[in-house]
């Protein structure tokens, strides 16, 4: 009978085993380079990663939402990737969670248009104003609001962006203070506060 016991207690941890060996640290993954798997997140990679040490000094993590019908994502990215500084971002995020890195992260986007609120409509703008600019900041960009303007990010966008923040904030080492929304630092269009609801969430997540 011990014997037995014995043996179902190695298959039991011989079965769990594997399973933890394949789940790696998400703060070690997020530190790699190359075009890592990363835990929870379908990535598709346009522009692998470097040394994170020859990464352009992002500061601020930026986010925007875009106009573009569902399935726009791809197209936007894969233009961005083909003229890394034209005006867009370095993240692109699909209404299905799928997330696509399209530049490469020594470059830098035109995003942002100069860090113009000063009202404190939102947050206190006195650290932000003329100061969190597309040079200092990544930017990621949510597709899928087109033709209403108004409305929100999918579930499978919101779960990939819990992720997908954990790793831009632990790759760059940005607080979660400075997460914005663009409609936070930037005067915008009327109809909607863009990137507001998102980067809400990333606050109340928390750290």
């Amino acid at each position: 009978m011990n014997v037995r016991l014995l043996a179902m207690a190695l298959g039991a941890i011989l079965s769990v085993a594997p399973a933890s060996a394949q789940s790696p640290d998400l703060a070690v993954v997020a530190r790699a380079a190359g075009t890592p798997d990363i835990p929870g997140l379908k990535m598709v990679w346009l522009a692998p990663w470097g040394e994170v040490s020859k990464a352009h000094p992002w500061k601020n993590i930026i986010v925007h939402q875009t106009e573009g019908p569902a399935g726009s994502a791809r197209g936007g990215a894969q233009a961005q990737s083909k003229n890394p500084t034209r005006r867009g971002v370095t993240v692109w995020v699909e209404t299905d969670g799928t997330v696509y890195w399209a530049v490469a992260e020594n470059l830098v986007p035109t995003h942002g248009d100069g860090a113009n609120r000063n009202d404190n409509k939102y947050i206190d703008n006195r650290p932000t104003f003329r100061q969190v600019l597309g040079t200092n900041s990544i930017g990621v960009e949510f597709a899928g609001n087109f033709p209403d303007v108004t409305r929100g990010a999918t579930e499978a966008q919101i779960a990939a962006w819990r992720i997908l923040l954990k790793v831009l904030r632990t790759r760059y080492g940005i607080p979660l203070e400075r997460v914005y929304a663009h409609n936070w630092i930037d005067y915008k269009d009327a109809r909607y506060c863009e990137g507001c609801a998102l980067a809400k969430l990333a606050r109340e997540w928390g750290e």
